[in-house]
């Protein structure tokens, strides 16, 4: 199976690279496949856990062109403010659809660190970890449509020696 975006830019084979990904940084990693759902609260019901324990990938272009990955719960939105404090430059964005295909490998929705066609730095909000016991499970997204990976939170920190510092906010939501 190829791992490379076909003509229409969509990734086939991503649940593959992140099972590889995972292996050759010895995480245990678990991907199941789950229906669409059309909220977050309806998502984390049928995955049996809280909205916090979903977590969002995204890819974040500097003013220079590279990416980084930005970890942030699902019930939270990313502080723009933290964020660059802590990566310690003016300018950050997310990028267009395209342009995260082409940093990642994968198209929005699909996003993880695990198996990205380029490693760039992992920054992960500390409520990932704050908030849940040692070895609790997270789920992120596995590569593909229609699956979610569970890893262990503590696991995916070290494995990817992610910067992990406060750059949430609580979504607009809550406020």
């Amino acid at each position: 199976m190829s791992i490379l975006p076909d003509k229409s830019g969509y990734e086939h084979g991503g649940a593959d690279r992140v099972r590889a990904d995972a292996a050759a940084r010895n995480i245990q990693i678990e991907i199941v496949e789950r229906p669409a759902t059309a909220s977050l609260e309806e998502a984390a019901t049928l995955l049996g856990i809280q909205p916090s324990a979903i977590v969002k990938s995204l890819v974040v272009k500097r003013h220079d062109g590279t990416f980084l990955f930005a970890l942030i719960p699902s019930d939270r939105q990313i502080s723009w403010a933290k964020l660059r404090a802590v990566v310690g430059v003016n300018k950050l964005q997310l990028p267009d659809a395209a342009v995260a295909i082409a940093a990642t490998g994968y198209e929005r929705g699909t996003i993880t660190p695990f198996g990205s066609t380029t490693a760039w730095p992992v920054f992960a909000d500390s409520r990932i970890v704050d908030s849940h016991v040692v070895g609790q499970r997270i789920a992120l997204g596995a590569g593909e449509r229609g699956y979610s990976a569970w890893v262990h939170a503590d696991d995916l920190i070290r494995g990817f020696d992610a910067i992990v510092a406060e750059i949430s906010d609580p979504s607009a939501r809550d406020r």
